[in-house]
């Protein structure tokens, strides 16, 4: 299973494009989502940011978009990017617009939602359906919704389209259609009842818009969780008490057996003081579902301390199992107070928002094995610790990107023989697991060479010829592989492909030898990396090395090195390109040498203090967090100190 980004806005805020002139003039709003699981919630909110500022710009014919109306676009677009995402897996183009409607009302609103495999069609709804929780509800929904749909076929991409009328059946909030008063956008559901007591339900609403409405909400608030116990936070209170009075939820240790006993992760109650009267009587005996019982409700004797305020036992409680990818992950019970049963509206959307509920815990845990998984060979592939160099004070910070993959930066700062130290920044080209086994093999690789008595310039020609080695092996089974299949494209073919290009490898390696009168000798070569910049006290800056060619792309080559002296006081900053590419919009933090500048401003820092200031300089470059790796070495010579000394190495 590939990478599942932490939850972020995937997409920008809708811009406003005007298609015609005059009176003609039509609002458009258009974006791109990636092809991941939280591209339906992404939908969600471009859709509904486009109508508010559609409306907020008083645009021609807009009017006011009814509550109605911008609902059930919202439910169009969440389905059908669904879709998009399982059928297609590419990247979702989704867009906006409006449409003049007969008379004074509103223009109509069409959605046109495109993807890029147009080989697998759109279920109609009417064939036999796996579990739409996973794979969307066709376009059963969309016909149910929209006044027109279809489906738009181009060489190479797939338009399904929707039009949702602007007519005053939508109840503008000026003009209320008859018979209805203006809908609630933050108003309760069908079955929500905030006040106390036992007022009836409208459970008839569960089967028709209300309840589509509901999954895809649900959907979009439980879509990218990465914690399975917020997962079931936020499942339990839009249980209750829209569907229910009570419910828990348990869930399954990862990888506990058949022995162990699932944890309650949750209870919630109508009534808040009698929560915790309940949670004894559950956590007594902790519900566990057999796979015999199938995906269906399965009743429940009723629980005691569900009964505590009214004295009596009746009630009505369903079980079902939370289930993701065929395994049992946990369960959730459901109860309702004075009845004998649970409408059968209510029983089919128990079991629709539980499948929702598995996708949700399954993509969590997948998340945290992945994040784990990742930590330790995090910290396999970096060093314990760097070397400390006397005389030379070094300050380093890596800070790995924020999806939970191993990142393709590195570092390393050890001794070898002839009283020299050598320090490495590099960045393999990708990330996760291929850029992973370049990381394992080029850190120790350097070592190796470096301890050999190499010169900078002929570690990184033998490095390159180990790395385009060790592509052209990649290449070849590759070949074989194709080969085996028949000649056919493997599925996933492209993503092998360019694994071969997480062999190019962008690295800056040198090397240090104390001087006799104090300060050292710096020996440094890079290949495609930032350069390095030394920092003089009196706040002057020049590039210390010259561009050279990545890694692992050419193999008629030489590499040369650039030497210089370190005097005490001077600084040395290297950097990753997570802190020269950093950026924010159009501009990057490196244009018009933006490192250099920032870096003349730390003349009289210590080393620390050096890379403290950079690293806040980088963050505060833009408003989001980085989404690259960022790594930086400051290597600084002591003001009075001497740095001679010798290294036998490790």
């Amino acid at each position: 299973m590939g990478p599942i980004p932490l939850q972020r806005d995937v997409v920008q805020r809708p811009g406003t494009d005007i298609a015609g002139e005059g009176d003609e003039a039509r609002p458009v709003a258009r974006t791109s989502l990636p092809g991941i699981p939280q591209a339906s919630a992404a939908a969600r909110r471009f859709v509904r940011a486009a109508l508010a500022d559609w409306t907020g710009l008083g645009l021609p014919s807009t009017g006011e978009f009814g509550e109605r109306l911008t609902d059930d676009a919202l439910t169009v677009a969440s389905e059908l990017v669904t879709n998009a995402v399982v059928h297609a897996g590419t990247t979702v183009e989704l867009l906006l617009r409006l449409e003049d409607s007969a008379g004074p009302a509103p223009a109509a609103l069409v959605l046109e939602i495109t993807d890029h495999h147009p080989a697998r069609s759109v279920r109609d709804g009417h064939a036999e359906r796996p579990d739409p929780a996973e794979y969307g509800r066709g376009l059963q929904l969309v016909a149910t919704l929209a006044e027109s749909w279809g489906i738009t076929y181009r060489t190479g991409l797939k338009t399904v389209w929707a039009r949702l009328p602007g007519d005053d059946r939508y109840g503008l909030p000026d003009a209320p259609a008859a018979g209805r008063t203006t809908p609630r956008r933050h108003g309760p559901l069908p079955g929500e009842d905030p006040a106390a007591g036992h007022a009836p339900r409208d459970d008839a609403g569960w089967a028709g818009r209300g309840g589509l409405s509901f999954l895809a909400e649900a959907s979009g608030l439980l879509a990218g969780q990465l914690d399975e116990d917020l997962v079931a936070s936020i499942a339990g209170p839009l249980l209750v008490p829209r569907l229910a009075d009570w419910c828990a939820i348990w869930l399954e240790s990862e990888g506990g057996g058949p022995a162990a006993v699932p944890r309650l992760a949750g209870v919630w109650h109508r009534d808040e003081a009698r929560t915790e009267l309940l949670r004894p009587a559950l956590e007594k005996e902790p519900l566990r579902l057999p796979g015999s019982v199938g995906t269906g409700p399965v009743p429940i004797p009723w629980p005691g301390g569900a009964t505590v305020a009214r004295g009596d036992a009746a009630g009505a409680a369903l079980a079902h199992r939370i289930i993701s990818g065929g395994r049992t992950l946990g369960a959730v019970l459901v109860g309702r107070e004075g009845t004998d049963h649970i409408p059968d509206p209510v029983a089919a959307l128990l079991a629709d928002f539980v499948r929702r509920v598995g996708l949700a815990v399954g993509a969590a845990r997948a998340y945290t094995r992945q994040a784990t998984i990742s930590r330790i060979l995090q910290r396999g592939l970096l060093p314990s610790k760097v070397a400390d160099i006397p005389g030379v004070t070094s300050a380093l910070v890596y800070e790995p990107g924020d999806d939970g993959v191993v990142g393709g930066d590195f570092y390393d700062l050890f001794p070898c023989p002839g009283g020299r130290w050598c320090f490495v920044l590099g960045d393999v080209q990708g990330s996760g697991p291929e850029a992973a086994v370049v990381t394992g093999l080029a850190r120790p690789w350097l070592r190796l060479l470096s301890r050999e008595g190499f010169q900078v310039g002929e570690v990184l020609d033998r490095l390159n010829r180990l790395l385009l080695d060790d592509a052209m092996e990649a290449a070849e089974a590759a070949a074989l592989m194709v080969a085996a299949a028949g000649g056919q494209q493997l599925q996933g073919g492209e993503q092998m492909q360019d694994g071969s290009q997480s062999r190019f490898l962008s690295l800056l390696y040198g090397d240090l030898v104390p001087l006799p009168g104090g300060g050292v000798r710096c020996t440094v070569a890079s290949a495609g990396h930032p350069l390095p910049l030394l920092l003089r006290p009196d706040g002057s800056v020049r590039p210390a090395a010259e561009p050279q060619v990545l890694l692992g792309v050419v193999d008629d080559v030489a590499y040369g090195s650039q030497s210089f002296d370190l005097a005490p006081g001077d600084s040395l900053l290297c950097v990753t390109d997570g802190v020269t590419e950093r950026r924010s919009g159009r501009q990057m933090f490196d244009d018009g040498d933006g490192l250099a500048r920032a870096l003349a401003g730390c003349a009289g820092l210590p080393a620390a203090g050096i890379a403290d200031r950079i690293k806040r300089a980088v963050h505060a470059f833009a408003e989001r967090p980085p989404d690259d790796d960022l790594a930086m070495l400051v290597i600084q010579v002591d003001g009075h100190a001497d740095v001679r000394g010798s290294s036998s190495g490790e």
